[in-house]
């Protein structure tokens, strides 16, 4: 009991408050098979020299691997300055900013990431993010119910299938119907699918889709809009909004999705930052907190939490979610990325992403037994139909030092033989080339 501070004389009366004679008793829910009865088979205590030695040789038993793995989590270059600015003191922050005069530097920080997220989504308004993208996108059908007052939701078959597992959660125990429209034979969802009406209350459309491809936000959002239906669009790849037109443009009611790219490193799959925008109209039934800016009585600017909207500042039955805080230190990550690439570096790091992952497209599509699954404009992701099964692909690569990329049978029936491959500004030429060697090698063994 080295670490807690509590006396026996202090456990033993807390055990007798509660009503049981041993702390073994707070366990009795936990089948008696299952429960550990001796010490963790460990080796002996080590000094603090002992132990940086141990784990530097543990580290370099690590492999150096390429990465081609998209499908949600990309792998984009991190400024240094990221790191230094977020481990400032006027950035530390509390799990809530409840108070504002000395929390100043995070309501800041928290206000200018809003308003870029408004920039490059093309809404009027954000929140000051959310767990992840896709509870991002649960939050956001749940808002478009209170909204229309209806209870159903379309879905694009080419949405990411973890988000479709989340949403599906939210909407079963929250009494919502939802049906999916498929996707065409070029990737991309089938506009005249839709089949919105009277009953539905969104249409969501993800750009650039599941499969890397970049949907008709514009002709997606007209047929939801002849139906009186809201349209959300989800952005899983948040760098495409440097370059793509924003959904706003294309006519979005709600923009939601997964700001990861902006500087937050992969960090085994979390944690990351989902943001959420919306048109003004809406912004009384977002989820999360809103920061504004404000003025004292002597002129003075400030930042405020100018709406809260959730179960710990109003009433329980009020509040619009039970989303409990943002993600705070990965908008603060976002917030410095964005204001330390700007427009030009934001641009210039999609471009290469363009560039690169067309090189590679191209190259793989001329090898012998492989080629493109959809023929349509592709962001930094792809699909290639392989020889083989794709996930013998990925194992024997993964043994050379290469993840080539996710094998979308595990998704998607009738999909065994597809490869989603993804290339970032963080892949050379080299690399490229190296995939394509390795990709050709499986061809020529058929």
């Amino acid at each position: 009991m080295r670490y807690v501070p509590n006396s026996a004389e202090e456990r033993a009366k807390m055990l007798e408050e509660i009503g049981v004679t041993s702390i073994e008793e707070l366990f009795s829910s936990i089948p008696e098979h299952l429960r550990l009865k001796k010490l963790l088979d460990l080796p002996p205590a080590r000094s603090e020299a002992e132990l940086i030695i141990f784990f530097k040789e543990v580290a370099a038993k690590n492999a150096n691997l390429v990465s081609f793995l998209g499908a949600g989590v990309y792998n984009h270059f991190r400024p240094i300055i990221i790191d230094t600015i977020i481990s400032r003191s006027e950035f530390y922050t509390t799990y809530t900013p409840y108070q504002p005069e000395i929390a100043q530097g995070t309501l800041q920080a928290i206000f200018e990431y809003q308003t870029m997220i408004c920039q490059l989504t093309g809404m009027e308004v954000a929140n000051a993010s959310m767990y992840d993208g896709s509870t991002a996108l649960a939050e956001a059908l749940l808002m478009a119910v209170r909204i229309t007052k209806r209870r159903k939701v379309l879905l694009p078959q080419a949405l990411h299938p973890d988000y479709r597992q989340v949403v599906e959660t939210y909407m079963k125990r929250g009494g919502i119907v939802y049906e999916y429209v498929p996707f065409s034979i070029s990737g991309i969802t089938n506009a005249d699918a839709i089949a919105a009406d009277t009953s539905t209350a969104a249409v969501v459309i993800q750009s650039p889709n599941f499969f890397g491809i970049i949907e008709d936000i514009s002709a997606v959002a007209e047929k939801a809009h002849a139906a009186g239906s809201l349209l959300i669009a989800v952005v899983t790849e948040a760098i495409s909004l440097a370059l793509l037109k924003s959904p706003g443009e294309c006519g979005a009611d709600i923009v939601v999705g997964e700001g990861q790219s902006f500087g937050v490193p992969v960090g085994f799959g979390g944690p990351h930052v989902g943001f959420f925008a919306s048109k003004t109209k809406f912004q009384r039934q977002m989820p999360g907190r809103l920061i504004g800016q404000a003025y004292d009585a002597t002129g003075k600017r400030g930042f405020v939490i100018t709406l809260a909207t959730r179960e710990q500042h109003i009433r329980r039955e009020k509040a619009s979610s039970n989303i409990c805080t943002n993600q705070g230190l990965c908008m603060l990550m976002s917030t410095v990325y964005l204001a330390t690439m700007g427009r030009r570096g934001l641009r210039e790091v999609a471009l290469q992403n363009v560039a690169k992952a067309t090189y590679a497209a191209r190259s793989i599509a001329e090898l012998q037994g492989y080629k493109l699954m959809f023929d349509a404009p592709f962001f930094n992701e792809f699909v290639v139909k392989t020889p083989i099964p794709a996930d013998q692909i990925v194992e024997r690569l993964a043994s050379e030092g290469i993840l080539a990329g996710v094998a979308l049978g595990r998704f998607y029936g009738g999909l065994e033989n597809a490869l989603l491959v993804c290339v970032t500004e963080q892949n050379t030429r080299q690399q490229i080339d190296d995939l394509i060697a390795g990709l050709r090698h499986f061809a020529e063994e058929q």
